[in-house]
């Protein structure tokens, strides 16, 4: 029985002792008039001195019930025993590549508090290990929290910090990185990483999660032991988004950081190459990467990395739409705005009304730069008569280029150089891959809704 009840220690061990209750059993707690019946589960050991009993509801969610002297515990079906946690964590090997886990928040670092039911941060090495040990058959983990914000909070003067503290990692010879990060805007991130750390010696790995820890349909662990196998063993040296690549727990695909995007709420699956092919397919339960795209910088431990992260925060990204009021733009150009990125319409569109003050503001300084929003393909301003004038007006046409991660370039060219044909230069140029010269009908959607 007492290794039965691992983690439970004081009165809530007592009260299932009394129950006569193991891991594993349906129990009911009964407590100040309420009821609350489930299967119990296993604590954490560094948490089980704390009046908490902990159960799996019928809908799949644990909750953690504070229990005291009157509460009553009654065992309502003997099952099958549940696993717990090991005790400590496994030990590390350090012949295994070392591989650093830079945290910047998100549901990915989430496990469940065994406490209150809600999930709360696993930031540390040892937590990281007990909650997943099998990530001690595949590296030597090290883990740093950079941030902790929700993703959609994220900027670049956070990129700036995730991108040094990612230089600083490639600098005392860590072989890869893994950046845990909010699934909203990993992609830009992703982006800010592919730049602002030139001939990168190592992969910078970003993974994410859908669905919390306390959710049976849980993807943590499992992008997580993708990540480092990526990590630590893919022969690219680029900035990549892994994630779930199907909704089953078979493969990862590795997205190149400037040419991904979520492309769904809650899918599994949710992010997409855009106008690209994944890099590789990686299977975390034998360990294998699959190269099937093209790789544009290979890892070299010999190579010697180069910072450049400054970002120009002066940088806005609009949409167009039907009844766009260049106002709008007016608006970035009282504001002395450096940089706008719009997501046209088609083949590089918006509404002909608007291009006077798109001129005015490429006058002022301003760099504007045209993307579209519809994702796959490219634009072409040279066909219709719209298009030409906002070449006209000296409009940049962004070529391929997600226009999240347009927005991303052109903030880290304007933090580089305000020269009007510098940025534009720069802008062209293909540099991580953000340009892709081919497309073929393969890199059309994988699924539809």
């Amino acid at each position: 029985m007492s290794e039965e009840l691992f983690g439970y220690q004081g009165i809530a061990r007592e009260l299932l002792l009394k129950a006569n209750a193991s891991v594993g059993d349906r129990i009911r707690i009964i407590r100040e008039n309420r009821i609350f019946e489930g299967t119990l589960m296993p604590r954490e050991a560094l948490y089980g001195e704390k009046p908490f009993i902990v159960i799996k509801l019928d809908n799949g969610y644990n909750i953690g019930v504070k229990v005291d002297q009157s509460t009553i515990i009654e065992k309502v079906v003997t099952k099958k025993k549940i696993t717990g946690y090991p005790s400590k964590p496994p030990i590390q090997r350090k012949e295994l590549p070392n591989v650093i886990m830079l945290s910047t928040g998100g549901t990915i670092v989430s496990k469940v508090d065994y406490e209150t039911g809600a999930v709360r941060p696993a930031l540390s090495t040892d937590e990281l290990l007990e909650w997943i040990p099998e990530i001690a058959d595949i590296i030597y983990l090290e883990a740093k929290e950079v941030t902790r914000i929700f993703s959609e909070d994220m900027r670049p003067s956070i990129w700036a910090k995730v991108a040094e503290e990612a230089y600083r990692a490639m600098i005392k010879g860590y072989d890869g990185i893994v950046v845990a990060h909010g699934t909203d805007t990993m992609g830009y991130t992703a982006a800010a990483l592919a730049f602002a750390i030139e001939n990168k010696p190592v992969p910078i790995v970003l993974v994410g999660s859908q669905r919390s820890s306390d959710r049976p349909s849980t993807d943590s662990a499992f992008n997580l032991k993708a990540s480092f196998l990526v990590a630590a063993k893919a022969p690219f040296a680029e900035s990549v988004v892994v994630m779930h690549g199907e909704t089953g727990d078979v493969y990862a695909y590795v997205h190149r950081g400037v040419k991904v995007r979520k492309m769904h709420t809650s899918r599994r699956d949710a992010f997409q190459s855009i106008n690209d092919k994944p890099i590789a397919m990686v299977y975390p339960d034998s360990k294998e990467i699959k190269i099937i795209g093209r790789i544009i910088e290979w890892r070299d431990k010999n190579k010697e990395p180069i910072l450049r992260n400054h970002f120009d925060e002066k940088v806005a990204l609009v949409k167009a739409y039907p009844g766009f009021d260049p106002e709008i733009i007016e608006f970035f150009i009282d504001k002395k705005y450096h940089g706008i990125v719009i997501e046209g319409t088609g083949l590089g569109h918006i509404a002909n009304r608007v291009i006077p003050t798109i001129k005015r503001a490429v006058e002022e300084g301003i760099v504007v730069v045209m993307t579209s929003q519809c994702l796959f393909g490219r634009i072409n301003m040279h066909v219709y008569s719209t298009g030409r004038r906002l070449l006209e007006a000296g409009v940049i046409p962004g070529n391929d280029i997600l226009p999240e991660t347009a927005y991303v370039k052109l903030s880290w060219i304007l933090g580089m150089t305000r020269d009007l044909e510098e940025v534009k230069r720069i802008f062209l140029t293909n540099i991580v891959g953000e340009i892709n010269p081919r497309h073929t009908i393969d890199l059309y959607p994988r699924w539809v809704l």
